[in-house]
């Protein structure tokens, strides 16, 4: 869960690729976030009596068999992580948040409605929109999510986010609360990696959405799903516990399955990847507009080979510009394994190089 606003409208946020609180990751992303032009103050936020969501707690119980528990090994950087997937097909498609798998060097999922835990592959994600769509292997008669309108959604609807809290799995968590605003954007920036992204038109609620509730089900009084979780406050997160305090985003959605669907069918584009992620084994960070300094390289990766080393900075891809570690990963995002690519960059002696070499297969994003 990327964590935003506060009672300010800004708040430091984590974000749970990588759960550092719950599974010891050391690589937890710090990240803040800005609302967009739509914001609503915290301090107009209701907080609802849990009487007034008896019936929302029964639509979550019908909801829950369309979940699935999703747990990443992330084995570059020794940690785990968990998050939360919607079940889209019975033969195993799940939609959820790029960030819940992104780094991931495996993927075990965990299907709700069956107890069955499966193998899964990443099949693409939009890094833009914060969407990833799932294979899961071997799947077959799953119980699938019920889909609603989110294009009927009204501030003031009553709301839950279901989904592995916490990252425990088991019986799903349920947040209820209310749709506080429309339309909202944010900003959210990993300080460890120097790279941000900006969501829009969330779906903004009152509901104590948790880490692990990434990827995991908005949903109505009917318990059709109406938005996917993705975000949520650092300064409410342990206020009005199952009652609806906090501030919570979700990304409605029509938005979300429009990218699966592109995911599906196979049109990548600007944003949008397909299949496996290649890999040149460098890590980044800010070079300040000059270019993306390299902190690490990967032993027997293409970094290796190209003679990269800590304290280059390097300056193109394949003639793309590189200013920020941002821009990077957007170059790196419309390359496949097996894929050329040349590099340029600067030494530690000041001195323009460049180098030719084809890229591996790396863990997803």
């Amino acid at each position: 869960m990327r964590w935003v606003a506060g009672a300010s409208g800004v708040a430091l946020a984590i974000g749970i690729a990588s759960i550092g609180f719950e599974l010891g990751a050391v690589n937890a992303a710090a990240a803040t976030a800005v609302g967009g032009e739509h914001q609503q103050s915290s301090a107009t936020t209701a907080t609802a009596k849990p009487a007034d969501f008896q019936d929302i707690s029964l639509a979550a119980q019908q909801a829950a068999p369309g979940l699935v528990d999703i747990n990443a090994d992330l084995g570059l950087q020794g940690a785990g992580s968990a998050g939360t997937g919607i079940v889209l097909t019975s033969d195993g498609k799940v939609l959820t948040n790029n960030h819940v798998v992104e780094g991931a060097t495996d993927l075990s999922v965990t299907d709700i409605g069956t107890g069955q835990t499966y193998r899964a592959t990443v099949l693409g994600y939009d890094r833009s929109e914060d969407v990833a769509l799932l294979q899961l292997s071997g799947a077959s008669d799953l119980p699938t999510a019920k889909i609603g309108n989110s294009g009927s959604v009204a501030v003031g609807d009553r709301v839950a986010g279901i989904g592995n809290a916490g990252g425990v799995g088991g019986a799903p968590s349920v947040s209820p609360g209310r749709v506080t605003a429309l339309n909202q954007d944010i900003t959210a920036s990993d300080d460890a990696a120097g790279s941000a992204e900006q969501l829009h038109g969330l779906v903004q609620v009152a509901a104590n959405i948790r880490p692990g509730d990434s990827g995991g089900a908005l949903i109505d009084t009917a318990g059709e799903v109406i938005g996917m979780d993705t975000a949520a406050s650092t300064g409410y997160r342990f206020q009005g516990l199952g009652s609806g305090g906090g501030v919570g985003f979700a990304i409605p959605i029509q938005q979300a399955l429009s990218i699966a669907h592109d995911i599906e069918t196979g049109q990548a584009s600007g944003t949008v990847h397909i299949g496996p992620t290649a890999l040149l084994g460098a890590a980044v960070s800010d070079g300040q507009g000059a270019g993306a300094v390299v902190r690490q390289v990967v032993a027997g990766t293409p970094a290796e080979q190209l003679g990269l080393a800590p304290g280059d900075v390097i300056t193109t891809v394949n003639g793309r510009g590189i200013d920020s570690p941002t821009a990077l990963t957007a170059a790196m995002d419309t390359s496949h394994p097996g894929d050329p690519v040349t590099v340029q960059w600067t030494d530690a002696y000041g001195q323009t190089r460049q180098g030719r070499a084809s890229l591996i297969a790396g863990p997803v994003g």
